[in-house]
């Protein structure tokens, strides 16, 4: 199976009432780890990475090559989507397009509702003529990602009737909402605007994502897929588990340099939790 666009997958997951998982890649262990559980769960994956982590290993072109190979190498069957998230800029779309990407996120949640739908319509029309997917931002969801810090007291939700014109305008093919999630780690309890998520849904008719599912409860993710979210952004978590098992191997280990034997400890740690996200997400076999 090669990269793939995310579109026809996430129209599916919104048929049959499931989402997809989108696992950020911060080096090669995860695309290992991500690409691994995929195959054992026989389950579509979405491959997200941010111009930051294309920075720390080295361009677009070789993470795509990476991911190609490793598909091959692995022998994984399941639709695979090679996706950039969270840019900002017309110019890095196009390089991650050019590179071999199947889907791009432009994010322009920080321009007037005018300026983001000109941004979007300009990387819309080169990705979709070239089968890439897009998907875009409204409102601001809060928290880190990237670097990029967005304080609580700026962020908006979003407005079902601006969501409603913005994916009628940039004919994208996949929304991401802010209705109360947040990147990165949270502070108490998750508390998500259902009721603005099915207006959206409802106006939209697009598949939605919703962005910083680490500590997001069981149950409030299924009422999300329920009500129509198509697309999961796990990263945050992912990380926290490869840390975790790095420690736990290195702590009293005699050959603490041996790099290899520790961080397939960490990449068999992530892929068992990216394992079960899948059959909470529910798309565990639907490949």
């Amino acid at each position: 199976m090669q990269i793939v666009s995310m579109k026809n997958m996430l129209h599916a997951a919104k048929k049959r009432q499931y989402a997809v998982g989108q696992f950020n890649v911060n080096s090669l262990e995860f695309a290992q780890a991500f690409l691994l559980a995929a195959k054992e769960e026989s389950s579509p994956v979405i491959l997200g990475i941010t111009e930051a982590a294309v920075r720390h290993i080295g361009s677009f072109a070789l993470v795509a090559s990476i991911v190609r190979e490793l598909i091959k190498a692995y022998e994984v069957t399941v639709p695979v989507a090679l996706h950039l998230d969270h840019s900002s800029s017309f110019e890095a779309c196009v390089k991650a397009i050019q590179a071999g990407f199947s889907s791009v996120m432009i994010d322009g949640s920080d321009l007037p509702l005018e300026k983001n739908i000109v941004l979007t319509q300009k990387v819309a029309a080169v990705a979709h003529a070239l089968g890439v997917s897009v998907e875009a931002e409204l409102g601001r969801i809060t928290g880190e990602e990237d670097g990029i810090v967005v304080d609580e007291s700026l962020g908006t939700f979003a407005a079902a009737k601006d969501c409603e014109r913005f994916v009628l305008e940039t004919q994208i093919d996949c929304l991401a909402p802010a209705i109360g999630s947040v990147h990165g780690l949270y502070k108490g309890e998750p508390r998500l605007q259902f009721d603005l998520l099915a207006d959206i849904v409802r106006f939209t008719q697009a598949p939605c994502a919703l962005h910083g599912g680490t500590g997001i409860p069981t149950h409030d993710i299924q009422k999300a897929i329920g009500l129509g979210i198509t697309k999961i952004n796990v990263n945050t978590e992912n990380q926290m588990v490869y840390t975790a098992a790095l420690r736990c191997a290195l702590v009293g280990a005699a050959n603490a340099h041996e790099v290899q034997k520790y961080t397939r400890q960490a990449v068999d740690a992530v892929r068992a939790s990216v394992k079960q996200k899948m059959r909470e997400f529910g798309s565990s076999q639907q490949a």
